[in-house]
Formats: structure tokens, sequence, C-alpha cells
């Protein structure tokens, strides 16, 4: 018979002697250095889980503080928007207003100017008037004086009015 297929009762006891030997060998001297590296490594993948743990939650909280920082950004920008807009109305409103009393101060100058000219204009026509009427009467005078008779006549009638 093959001695691979039925062992021989000696080569299955110094098999199991050997076995048994190399067993507590192994437990003695290598048991503890390979379960302490499992352990160590079991440790680190832990203590690695835990910061891996620790950082995602860091990363979340530090997503939320950023999305409530560019909340409150946006929040402090509309604000700042929205003031602008009201400066820029105020300037703009205060301007117009500014116009309009400037405006309405050149009408009143000017008003007051073409009053001015119309009275000079006024007076200059009244003198030019006057002047015209003047020699008007001087030439009508001259003309009814150059008649000695007219004269005469004119020197009875004047004292048949006059009473005394």
């Amino acid at each position: 018979m093959n001695p691979l297929v039925t062992p021989d009762i000696g080569l299955v006891f110094w098999t199991t002697v050997s076995f048994v030997v190399l067993f507590f060998l192994l437990a003695k001297f290598a048991w503890k250095p390979i379960m302490g590296a499992l352990d160590e490594r079991e440790r680190f993948i832990e203590d690695s889980l835990s910061k891996a743990e620790a950082a995602k939650e860091e990363m979340s909280r530090l997503t939320s503080e950023n999305e409530s920082l560019l909340k409150q950004a946006r929040i402090e920008r509309d604000a700042i928007l929205q003031e602008a807009k009201k400066v820029k109305d105020q300037i703009i409103s205060d301007a117009k207003e500014a116009a309009h009393k400037e405006g309405a101060r050149q009408i009143e100058l000017a008003r007051i100017e073409i009053n001015n000219q119309k009275a000079i204009a006024m007076a200059d026509v009244k003198n030019q008037v006057a002047a015209l009427s003047l020699e008007i009467a001087e030439k009508v005078l001259r003309k009814q004086f150059e008649d000695q008779g007219k004269q005469d006549e004119l020197v009875a009638d004047l004292l048949k009015e006059v009473k005394l």
C-alpha cells in the first residue's frame, strides 16, 4: 500500500508530537507577538476610523459654518446694497430739490430783470412821448403864432376866459 494514503501509526504519532511541540513553541514565542501586532493593527485601524469620523464631523461643521458665513455675508451684502440705494435715492432727491430751487431762483431773477427792463423801457417810452409831445406842441404853436391876427385873436379869447 501506499504510505501516503494509509499512514503508519509511527508516522501519525511523530507528526502529532511535532505538531504539538510546534504549537507550544509558537504559543510560547510567536503567539504573543503575532497577537500584539494584530491588536496594534486593530487599534491603529480603529484610531484611523475614529480620526476619519472626527475629520468628517469637522468637515460637516466647517461646511455648515461656511454656509452660515455665506448667508451672513449675503445678508450684509444685501444690507449694504439697500443702504447704497437709499443713499443714491437721497442724493438724487437732494439734487432734484436743489435743481428745482435753483430753477425757481433763476426764474425769479429773470422775472425781476424783465420787470426792471420793462420799467426802463416804459420810462424811456414816456420820455420819448413827452419829448415828441413837446416838439409837436411847439410846432403847432409856432404854426398858430406865425399869423399876427391869430395871435391877437388867441390873446383876446384868453382874456375873455380869465376873470379878474
